[in-house]
């Protein structure tokens, strides 16, 4: 059996993957920088632990590792360093960041990936499985498929990690891929959008789904948006945020995201998705993705979950549903 390896795992979502990987089973270890935080946890779990850096020197850690799943973020800081260091070692790297430059990065570096039969897969948490697959899932209602609008709501409170994330995101400016090339467009407008309960307005926004709805749709013409209601979006020193939304928190707002496709002809069509809550669902997706991958089921550079598990996995996970309009 191939092993898994969990950077991050400590953090708060790295730490519900690694309880949700020992419930499916999988063989795996944890690793990342703290040693006190990582051998308390695995020896909760009674698995290995790896201690270290993601440095020039990463690819020597990564010994008998088929594939690497990343949850240690800003990705701004941990995905080059670690893809680099999967490509060199030849395995698999999947992560769960919605930060754009990431998305980017792993495009550049797919031909490279691929020559030494390697996968670079990032995105396999809420964002941007189930934008992924609905943009998908939307595409097949629509002949000839000419423009596709996505937008996510952001409810309840944000992680720290998240919030961190967040203001990467943010720093990359506001893009769209127009006529298949991802431009700047700071004069972008906001939208209104009806997540199923009355439209709201959404606000653009650089996601990963610039570059994953491209490659698994093929639509030359793609923007996002998000809303954001209650306290999602923190001010002040980020650093001091809590780790994450208690269970009960998470319970009491799924997450849900609309697409919208223009036919060439001006005919739109639209579905929403509805998950449980974006935390939830990302460990869920995530260690799902990583099963699926060390099962063979993989494409070698870069790839976006809808292109190596099918339009249908978001829906694989439990509790998510999509409504066509």
């Amino acid at each position: 059996m191939s092993t898994l390896l969990l950077y991050g795992a400590t953090g708060y979502t790295g730490r519900m993957a690694a309880e949700r990987a020992k419930m499916q089973g999988l063989r795996f270890e944890i690793a990342g920088r703290n040693h006190v935080r990582l051998s308390e946890l695995a020896a909760q779990l009674d698995v290995p632990f790896r201690v270290f850096d993601t440095d020039a020197n990463a690819a020597c850690s990564l010994s008998g590792i088929a594939v690497l799943l990343n949850f240690a973020g800003p990705f701004a800081h941990t995905a080059e360093p670690l893809m680099r260091a999967c490509i060199e070692a030849g395995i698999d790297y999947l992560d769960i960041t919605a930060e754009i430059n990431d998305y980017r990065l792993a495009e550049q570096l797919g031909a490279e990936a691929a020559s030494q039969h390697v996968m670079l897969l990032p995105g396999v948490g809420w964002d941007v499985v189930p934008t992924d697959s609905l943009a998908v899932h939307v595409a097949k209602r629509v002949e000839q498929p000419f423009a596709l609008s996505i937008a996510l709501q952001v409810p309840g409170s944000m992680s720290r990690g998240s919030a961190l994330s967040v203001s990467e995101i943010i720093g990359a400016g506001v893009l769209a891929r127009v006529d298949g090339e991802l431009l700047a467009t700071p004069d972008a407008t906001p939208r209104h959008f009806d997540f199923g309960e009355g439209p709201v307005l959404c606000m653009p926004l650089s996601f990963g789904d610039l570059v994953t709805g491209w490659h698994s749709t093929g639509i030359p013409n793609i923007a996002i948006f998000v809303h954001i209601s209650g306290d999602a979006f923190a001010d002040g020193d980020l650093s001091q945020l809590p780790d994450g939304p208690t269970q009960a928190q998470r319970q009491a707002y799924p997450a849900r995201a609309v697409v919208e496709i223009i036919d060439i002809d001006g005919a739109i069509a639209r579905s929403v998705i509805q998950t449980v809550n974006g935390y939830s669902y990302t460990p869920l997706a995530a260690v799902e993705a990583a099963r699926r991958v060390l099962e063979g089921e993989r494409l070698l550079g870069f790839a976006t979950p809808a292109n190596v598990f099918g339009g249908g996995f978001a829906e694989s996970i439990q509790g998510t549903q999509i409504t066509d309009f």
